[in-house]
């Protein structure tokens, strides 16, 4: 479609933005992606669904969009200073890299299970270690780090003082700042200033993950693995960057702070953040039991839930809140959610067995807003609960017209085409939902099946065998297809 006006919240200047690509037609994103020790937890299938509806929205405008999401498989330490892979590498009797490769799978799996797009790029950090050696070099050339006993450290006072940057994304002051970093460094007195953080550190001889260096062997900083990978696929300043909003500080911030330091570029021009996913009123935790796996949410194996939900379900509850609110995940949410979704797709189905002759158009003003209304919406930061909401006016009109209370001939062709093109590219194009009940690319030839055993229980009744009849429609109720008489025909959808 017609590229439209897009505006965008954005975490750096703290104002909505309409959004204007440095390249016109053309997007590059990054977001930051997990790291690879561990199963993925709901609060990350939030953040990247967010990310996946954004990525399908831009698209869906008629943007050419590189994506750019990094797996982190070093560096991001432990409060003791341990690295996160070789801690599971320990734990598990693996190879570092059995590890990273095991999460990986299990990430692109549930990622695929909540029928989310693959980025463009995913690139490793670990497949970028040169790339983060020579930023690092620029950042000590450029006077904004310092080396201490193998180890390398961002300067942030000097920074700071000539450029006036560090705290602009967070809303911090260096006097925050002092005990606030968290990078997790055993020699936290190496360091000239509390704030500063490192970029690249120093091994320890039992250290799993290490690489020579002009500084001795060591392994990145976390937040360097970003600043590298980001630039090095999408340019020095690129479009969008996002990632959750616990992010901020300090991931985002020493990432502006070493492209600055590096190039005197500011990374991106716009900043994204999800918000938290919270259960039942309170933060996810592991520690007090107030927590959910995704499998337990499927499978409804928890105290939390009454039952099972199907990931289109659970998709649709995560879109029924502005990407940038926090979500309270309960089980009466959810309940109302999965009627929601259900809803939705019956729609679909309806929506595809209408039979449309037009004789007027008095209809076609209402039906062309409402469509028109979610895109808007969707054009509002990526507001899907307004496009969801202007989505169930739509259905509410293709309901009417399938029970006769509004008249479908009174819309012309060229606005039912329209109709049966958006609606569904609506669900499933830009928010990513698809009717669980149709696996894969068997629609069709289920479609091809009711249709023939509709002709069946037609033709019965039409000759009066009302037994032959009913047996149709309650074998097809044992099989939760719920058959429906209207005025031009016989409907189906699942029950």
């Amino acid at each position: 479609m017609e590229i439209k006006d897009l505006y965008l919240q954005n975490s750096l200047t703290k104002q909505k933005e309409k959004f204007t690509p440095i390249n016109e037609g053309y997007i590059g994103m990054y977001v930051c992606g997990p790291t690879v020790y561990s199963d993925v937890h709901l609060g990350n299938v939030r953040t990247f669904t967010s990310f996946d509806i954004m990525y399908r929205c831009l698209l869906y405008l008629g943007y050419k969009v590189r994506y750019v999401r990094n797996i982190t498989d070093v560096g991001h330490l432990l409060d003791g200073g341990e690295d996160r892979i070789s801690k599971g590498a320990r734990l598990e009797k693996l190879e570092p890299m059995e590890v990273v490769q095991k999460y990986t799978n299990g990430f692109h799996k549930i990622m695929d299970i909540f029928h989310t797009k693959k980025p463009s790029i995913e690139p490793r950090a670990t497949q970028h270690i040169l790339e983060q050696i020579e930023m690092v070099q620029q950042i000590l050339d450029n006077g904004y780090a310092y080396i201490k006993d193998g180890s390398v450290y961002f300067d942030t006072l000097k920074f700071n003082e000539e450029k006036k940057v560090y705290g602009n994304l967070s809303g911090r002051i260096i006097e925050d700042l002092l005990t606030e970093t968290r990078d997790n460094l055993k020699k936290q007195d190496q360091k000239r200033h509390p704030s500063d953080f490192a970029i690249w550190m120093k091994a320890d001889p039992d250290h799993l993950m290490k690489w020579n260096s002009p500084w001795g062997e060591g392994f990145p900083g976390w937040h360097l693995e970003c600043s590298v990978m980001s630039t090095k696929y999408l340019g020095e300043t690129f479009d969008i960057h996002g990632g959750g909003n616990d992010l901020k500080f300090p991931h985002h911030e020493n990432e502006i702070a070493q492209n600055i330091g590096s190039c005197g570029c500011q990374p991106s021009n716009y900043w994204l953040h999800t918000n938290m996913l919270l259960m039942n009123g309170k933060k996810m935790s592991k520690s007090d039991g107030n927590t959910i796996s995704p499998d337990e949410l499927f499978t409804g194996d928890s105290p939390h839930v009454s039952k099972g939900y199907s990931p289109m379900a659970v998709k649709f509850f995560m879109l029924q809140s502005h990407y940038s609110s926090t979500l309270d995940l309960t089980d009466d949410a959810l309940l109302a959610s999965e009627k929601g979704y259900k809803r939705l797709m019956e729609s679909l189905k309806t929506l595809g067995q209408l039979n449309h002759k037009s004789v007027g158009n008095s209809l076609d003003l209402e039906v062309n807003e409402a469509l028109d209304e979610f895109m808007n919406h969707m054009c509002d930061d990526f507001n899907t609960p307004r496009a969801i909401a202007s989505l169930f006016e739509v259905v509410t009109k293709i309901n009417s017209f399938n029970e006769g209370h509004l008249d479908l001939a009174q819309i012309s062709d060229e606005t039912f085409a329209r109709l049966k093109k958006e609606y569904p590219e609506f669900i499933d194009d830009v928010l990513g939902l698809k009717d669980e009940n149709i696996g894969g690319g068997n629609s069709e030839a289920l479609d091809g099946v009711m249709e023939l055993v509709l002709d069946l229980r037609q033709e019965a009744r039409a000759n009066k065998d009302w037994g032959t009849a009913d047996k149709i429609r309650d074998g097809l109720s044992k099989s939760k297809i719920v058959v429906k008489d209207v005025k031009d025909g016989t409907n189906w959808t699942f029950s």
